[in-house]
């Protein structure tokens, strides 16, 4: 395969939270949601490209000190220089990935640049070309994985693994359902008592969680966590009540927020948590703990001597801190239980991660050993189906989805956009009441076999004529949208 980018355009939509989204040291109520479009000669003939995500604040960079302007100057800023170094021809998806991550992480070192940052801009390309190989080759994102038409080498990433074939650490096909696992956020109504006074829309969608798990049939979460011990405890008492009342079953995660500096707070909040009856039997239902302490701190090698002196520890997983190449041989090595994936992060770079893990379970078959799927709000039309290609890809069977939630469905796009999306793709969306696409989430499940078998998760050219193209977008109209 030969690959040349020819031209990548970035497109906006101002987009509004139904329900504003507190996650860390923010609140979300307005996002900016972008597009990325890349046309490619690929064996001489033209293709598209696709890639999106919202630019939310606070993620890649948590700096309560720069504001919101700020933080999206500084995505657009490395989302150029990735651009920028994606020129010339290369042979696969993954050497033109391997030659833009190398040329971001020497500029971002230069420039004083976060990795996490400096790493989505990398992710937008590598997204758009896979799209673009995967459509020249008509094959799904799975199968071409599989068979190697990417170019995806093991050993080019991590030495350890070099001579072996992804596949022995792959399922035999991508899933074709995917369970859902719903984030309770910091702010987030609990019962109907919480919705008076709420302000909160009355649009046929559900607002608590008591209402979600009725409509959805849920069964698994992810729970914020603010790092209050007693705040915390009150908290997950109000909803191992619901939970317990409403769902079937229970299964969660508990998400710290990078609450933590040092491991004796967190081990002083998790043993709080244990210590209290209303929660023990609860607490049976945790699968894992998504990054607790600080990313500047986490993998850190006091940190990690605190990390494997406590030997009762709940299975700990880096989410934030999974910003490099060897990030995640350096977590396991300090006592950690694995990672996360989002596409913001890389798509080669989790497929890594997942063969990395599924060695490891080769070699320790008792290991407890993790890789999660994690949401950032991700909506349609393109990134949330092909965030849960690659999920899907690598058989991780439940993962946090919940833009459909937070940002009613893809009501908020072009009306032909929500056609094509409802045409394409109907196992995956429903139709509201109002005529919007929103996922489709049935007895706690998501189907994503029309996702699987497009060629990256998205079966048609999403028209962007109704978006702001990037050269005509303005934080002020940001602001123009929040203050409606």
């Amino acid at each position: 395969m030969s690959i040349r980018i020819e031209r990548t355009e970035l497109f906006l939509r101002n987009l509004t939270l139904r329900i504003p989204f507190r996650f860390g040291i923010v609140l979300m109520t307005h996002t900016p949601h972008l597009v990325m479009r890349v046309t490619a000669e690929i064996d001489g003939r033209t293709v598209h490209g696709f890639a999106a995500d919202n630019l939310i604040p606070k993620w890649f960079t948590k700096d309560p000190n720069t504001d919101y302007r700020q933080e999206i100057d500084d995505m657009f800023r490395v989302i150029d220089h990735a651009i920028a170094s994606a020129k010339g021809e290369a042979p696969t998806a993954f050497a033109l990935w391997q030659q833009v991550w190398r040329a971001q992480a020497e500029w971002a070192r230069a420039q004083e640049i976060p990795p996490l940052l400096a790493g989505f801009g990398v992710s937008l390309i590598e997204r758009a070309v896979i799209d673009a190989s995967c459509r020249r080759l008509g094959k799904p994102f799975g199968r071409a994985l599989r068979d190697g038409d990417l170019g995806f080498a093991l050993g080019d990433v991590h030495g350890e693994l070099a001579g072996l074939d992804p596949r022995e650490f792959l399922p035999a096909e991508s899933l074709r359902q995917i369970t859902a696992r719903h984030t309770v956020g910091l702010a987030d109504a609990l019962t109907a008592a919480d919705l008076v006074d709420a302000g909160l829309p009355e649009d046929g969608l559900p607002r608590s969680l008591e209402e979600i798990i009725r409509a959805y049939g849920l069964t698994h979460f992810k729970i914020k966590l603010c790092g209050d011990v007693e705040k915390d405890r009150a908290r997950l008492r109000c909803i191992a009540e619901v939970i317990g009342r409403e769902a079937k079953a229970c299964h969660f995660t508990l998400d710290g927020n990078e609450n933590f500096l040092t491991v004796a707070p967190f081990r002083a909040l998790w043993e709080g948590l244990h210590a209290d009856p209303a929660l023990q039997r609860f607490l049976e239902g945790l699968i894992f703990v998504e990054q607790p302490f600080y990313r500047g701190v986490a993998l850190s090698d006091a940190l990690g001597a605190e990390l494997l002196a406590w030997r009762e520890r709940p299975p700990i997983i880096i989410d934030e801190s999974d910003a490099e190449l060897d990030s995640l041989p350096r977590a396991l090595a300090l006592g950690y239980a694995g990672t996360s994936h989002k596409n913001c992060k890389g798509v080669f770079h989790g497929v890594t991660s997942a063969c990395l893990i599924g060695h490891l379970r080769q070699q320790s078959p008792g290991r407890e050993l993790h890789l999660s799927a994690e949401d950032l709000t991700n909506l349609g039309p393109v990134a949330v189906q092909q965030d849960l290609a690659v999920a899907a890809a690598l058989g991780i069977t439940h993962a946090e989805r919940n833009g459909h939630h937070y940002f009613a469905g893809l009501s908020q796009f072009p009306e032909a956009i929500q056609r094509a999306a409802l045409a394409h793709h109907g196992d995956f969306y429903t139709r509201h009441r109002d005529g919007f696409p929103t996922v489709a989430v049935r007895a706690g499940t998501i189907a994503i076999g029309s996702v699987v078998d497009a060629p990256f998760g998205v079966g048609y050219e999403p028209d962007l004529g109704d978006f702001i193209p990037r050269s005509e977008w303005s934080y002020e109209s940001l602001l123009a949208c929040a203050t409606g």
